[in-house]
């Protein structure tokens, strides 16, 4: 596919995706959703790949839905309007799944504002890193609509119940450091940096073995909703895995060799 709502690059092993509409603050058109769909399940099934990095071209982030979809969704005829809804919520959903159990780590570059469905999408990835123009907003109550974008699963996780709600049922925005005090970023930097230090803490968090890591991301994002049985249980079968890999063979190999140097 021929992206042109999207960038995709990868260098040194790391991939960016850049959502690329500028000029609309690079909210999410059905269009654009396709090709971020593409782009994420090349990333997921290319195994060169060890880490992803998702930013946003010029001083946004990503606005959230696309405007121009909405009033479409307004002006569908009424016996319509329920199914049309019901298809698009499983193309975001299908979006935000690909971007929170992409089996690599995933870092969201906020350069700029997030909103609503935007502040979702950074959520959905492990690691958000922010910029001094960093924002962040649940906007959705105030067009009268939900967070669809997994920010009633993701948000609570990050900050807490309480104030999870406070944030949504307000849509107050949040800046950057505040964000970074209530636990929604993990890291701060500046907007001349940003992308490089992303791409960084993206090398260093995708050095290690690619099967223990999948592996075990998918265990802890699992890990709030299971019993520890549950947690040892999938904990032994992935070990059995790792066991079986060439990165563990070729890391005890190493390990041996340097102990029977020194002895």
């Amino acid at each position: 596919m021929r992206y042109t709502l999207i960038e995709l690059h990868t260098t040194d092993a790391v991939a960016t995706i850049t959502l690329n509409r500028p000029d609309k603050r690079n909210a999410m058109s059905d269009d654009m959703r396709t090709e971020f769909i593409d782009a994420l399940e090349k990333v997921a099934a290319d195994r060169s790949i060890r880490a992803l990095v998702l930013t946003g071209a010029g001083k946004g982030f990503c606005a959230g839905g696309d405007i121009a979809g909405m009033q479409r969704r307004m002006n569908a005829p009424v016996g319509e309007v329920g199914f049309n809804g019901w298809q698009r919520q499983q193309r975001v959903h299908r979006t935000q799944a690909l971007l929170h159990t992409m089996p690599k780590p995933v870092i969201a570059a906020v350069n700029g504002a997030a909103s609503g469905l935007g502040a979702d999408t950074a959520l959905a990835c492990d690691f958000i890193l922010a910029s001094e123009w960093a924002s962040f907003t649940w906007s959705y109550v105030l067009r009268g609509i939900v967070p669809d974008g997994g920010g009633m699963y993701f948000l609570p996780r990050r900050v807490g119940l309480s104030q999870a709600k406070q944030l949504i049922f307000t849509g107050r925005k949040v800046d950057a450091d505040e964000a970074l005090a209530l636990g929604i970023v993990d890291r701060r930097t500046m907007a001349a940096s940003l992308l490089a230090d992303a791409q960084a803490w993206a090398r260093e968090l995708g050095s290690a073995s690619p099967t223990a890591i999948a592996l075990t991301k998918t265990i802890l994002n699992q890990s709030f909703e299971r019993t520890s049985h549950d947690v040892f249980a999938q904990g032994s079968q992935a070990q059995g895995i790792c066991y079986t890999s060439s990165e563990h063979r070729a890391a005890v190999e190493a390990f041996l060799a340097r102990s029977a140097a020194t002895e």
